[in-house]
């Protein structure tokens, strides 16, 4: 275990040119356990029910994360109060449980602690830069006062609010990151993924790339754009991607959110941990060095990502100790045809079946096109009506 002050910091790590691997979804991760509600999907369980985060946190860690992102997604009072949403718990609470949880794994090995903010209800109901900034500025106070080691502004889908978090946030001195939840066709607006990275840049981001909404060879491209971009306009910064843990090659301009199986039928998009090998290897390769992972990712994914990468780290994960590299365990397999697949080329060359036959492999997105300023994103404090729930009924029926 590292003492807390003699460990390297974010930029220190990225500027000797060391890979920093990121944890994975615990939103998602958590409602499949039973800690959080589909939804809101706001993080209560970090006060609620702190083992359940606890244990969550030592998985990564152990899977070979660098990072003990606070469960702070969403963590916004207007979040976790938006559309009747019902609290036991202050966010200020939320936030310093999910600060405590995140520092007491951290110090149980070489980890840094990030405290994260993500878009906000006020910023899609058009409330002003003001207004927006304070809701961020009231979870900084937290990160502060806890003193995590660096801050990321994450999961963003217009540049602009993106860009305001960023300004809170590099007023604190700590190093900044910034996520989108972009794809190659940039943000909401149309703002393209390079011109997204060089605004975040020229706003304090040190670090900059995409996390959630799309799969992670569609990340790994985005971000390879955000780099064309800042490498265009004469400036430096380091990159990141934590995509989604689901194959998205048909989703439009908004992502994942615009299947028909978001949330609860995803499982048939999962990735392999074969398959997060090659993400990781590809990242890599395209000069990304801190990976990691957002939604569907689970401990075993973060885990294949660090043991492809564990000769340019140095070091393979504690989890390591019971997966044999490229499936070499199954040597020790009761059955021969399994022992047979106990190598990499089986592996790298398998097209897994879904198992499903009358299945499409693609779906159509819903592409409603609704974004900031559109009467339908309009958010509230009090619960969504059955009137209110009709009319979006009948547009969904409609486009089905």
């Amino acid at each position: 275990m590292a003492p807390v002050g003699s460990k390297k910091g974010i930029l220190e790590r990225l500027d000797a040119g060391e890979v920093v691997i990121g944890d994975g979804g615990f939103v998602f991760a958590l409602e499949k356990r039973g800690y959080v509600k589909a939804g809101p999907w706001t993080p209560e369980a970090a006060a609620e029910h702190p083992e359940a985060v606890r244990q969550l946190h030592r998985e990564f860690l152990r899977a070979g994360s660098n990072v003990m992102q606070t469960f702070t997604f969403y963590a916004s009072d207007d979040k976790l109060e938006n559309r009747g949403n019902k609290l036991t718990f202050t966010g200020q609470q939320i936030n310093e449980a999910a600060c405590d949880l995140a520092r007491e794994v951290a110090n149980e090995g070489d980890a840094l602690v990030a405290g994260g903010v993500s878009q906000t209800p006020s910023y899609l109901s058009c409330k002003s830069e003001d207004e927006v900034k304070k809701i961020f500025k009231k979870q900084l106070d937290v990160f502060i006062k806890k003193n995590v080691d660096f801050l990321i502004a994450e999961y963003f889908e217009h540049v602009e609010e993106a860009e305001w978090a960023v300004q809170v946030l590099k007023a604190t001195g700590k190093p900044v990151a910034a996520t989108l939840c972009i794809g190659p066709e940039g943000d909401m607006h149309g703002v393209t993924p390079g011109e997204c990275a060089v605004r975040l840049v020229k706003a304090g981001a040190d670090i900059v790339g995409v996390n959630c909404h799309f799969d992670p060879m569609t990340c790994v491209k985005t971000v390879s754009m955000m780099k064309a971009g800042v490498e265009k306009a004469g400036l430096k910064a380091h990159y990141m991607t934590q995509p989604l843990a689901y194959h998205t090659p048909d989703c439009s301009c908004q992502g994942f959110i615009d299947l028909p199986e978001f949330p609860f039928a995803l499982e048939p998009r999962i990735l392999t941990r074969w398959e997060m090998q090659q993400y990781a290897r590809e990242a890599y390769k395209a000069g990304i060095h801190y990976i990691g992972g957002c939604c569907g990712f689970e401990p075993y994914h973060i885990r294949a990502v660090a043991e492809e990468l564990a000769t340019e780290r140095g070091i393979l994960p504690e989890a390591s100790q019971k997966h044999g590299m490229w499936g070499s365990g199954l040597e020790m397999h009761t059955k021969p045809w399994v022992r047979a697949r106990a190598r990499r080329d089986y592996w790298e060359k398998l097209k897994p079946a879904s198992g499903r036959p009358l299945c499409p492999s693609m779906s159509s997105p819903d592409g409603w096109g609704v974004t900031k300023g559109h009467a339908e994103l309009m958010q509230q404090k009090e619960a969504t009506t059955a009137e209110q729930l009709r009319p979006l009924f009948e547009k969904a029926d409609a486009k089905h």
